[in-house]
């Protein structure tokens, strides 16, 4: 079968290989696709591969041919899904590759905020330990987890492993979720308690209509003003301007953001400069063994496509 990948780069830039999927089909493989390319490149193809490169119905109108889609992403709201429902397209996901990386990367944003381990570490190199009176010093306030507060929104497979963190260190842990169910030492609470009572709010929710802009100015104002947002799940529930306005007048403490509405930022974000934010380049999933298992199951979800066992459908 004729296949085509979009964008391979921001997966696989040199360090993986895409042996598994080459030989599964014939298989053209390009680092990055504009919009303006990409009925051209998936001409006459009856598999395509993407990222986060958009398959709208009025691009795959014009591809008569494709009988599948991979995803190389656990989120699939690049693909008009809709429109795959209707001609019987599958198209799969990768689930729950990243679950351990993105938990990492939600605590390394809230020890972050609590050891201030990048400000001391700058100022040791500025010489300010070698020319201290004093054995030690410390330019922020530091904070023991244990025994503070955690607000999980989401209790999924992130969710859970960020809950199992969390209890590690010793914390307090609340959960709002459309699903409850006993896990560990969570208590369960709707979202007003959730943000009153907590100390670090955390987001794993997928991105739906109800989520978002969930974090909006009304969301902000209930959290403590000592408390931390982090969101390492879809930029677009928080509102950007919302939180801007929260962080630079001190209506919350700070907040450690992965992911942003639009991606790259636009110049003119408001978060991008803003007070007591730390913001990463959407590099949760990012650790090379996490990207290899992707590549992993891409190759499982394409293989069981090819002999008729369709699997990780989102439809």
């Amino acid at each position: 079968m004729k296949a085509v990948l979009l964008d391979a780069y921001a997966t696989n830039p040199g360090d993986l290989s895409w042996e598994g999927i080459e030989k599964l089909c014939d298989i053209t493989i390009f680092d990055r696709t504009p919009a303006e390319l990409i009925p051209e490149r998936c001409a006459g193809c009856e598999i395509i591969l993407t990222n986060k490169t958009p398959l709208r119905r009025e691009t795959l109108e014009k591809l008569p041919d494709v009988k599948y889609i991979g995803l190389l992403s656990t989120g699939y709201n690049v693909v008009d899904i809709d429109y795959c429902k209707e001609k019987n397209i599958p198209v799969c996901n990768i689930p729950a590759y990243s679950t351990n990386t993105v938990a990492q990367l939600t605590f390394a944003f809230i020890l972050e905020f609590c050891s201030r381990v990048g400000v001391h570490s700058e100022a040791v190199h500025n010489k300010e330990w070698t020319n201290c009176s004093d054995f030690c010093f410390w330019k922020a306030p530091l904070v023991e987890l244990s025994g503070k507060s955690i607000g999980i929104i989401g209790l999924g497979s992130i969710g859970k492993k960020v809950a199992d963190i969390a209890a590690a260190f010793g914390m307090e842990i609340y959960a709002c979720t459309n699903h409850p169910a006993p896990y560990g030492n969570v208590k369960f609470v709707d979202m007003d308690e959730l943000l009153a009572k907590s100390d670090f709010v955390t987001v794993h929710t997928p991105l739906t209509p109800k989520t978002e802009k969930m974090v909006n100015a009304g969301f902000l104002k209930k959290m403590k003003p000592t408390a931390f947002l982090i969101n390492t799940s879809r930029g677009p529930a928080v509102d950007d301007a919302a939180l801007a306005d929260a962080l630079n007048s001190g209506e919350i403490a700070g907040a450690g953001l992965d992911v942003l509405t639009t991606e790259p930022p636009l110049p003119d974000n408001p978060l991008v400069g803003c007070k007591n934010c730390f913001i990463t380049p959407h590099i949760a999933w990012a650790a090379f063994e996490c990207r290899e298992r992707l590549i992993d199951i891409l190759t499982a979800n394409l293989r069981g496509f090819l002999e008729g066992n369709v699997q990780n459908c989102v439809w």
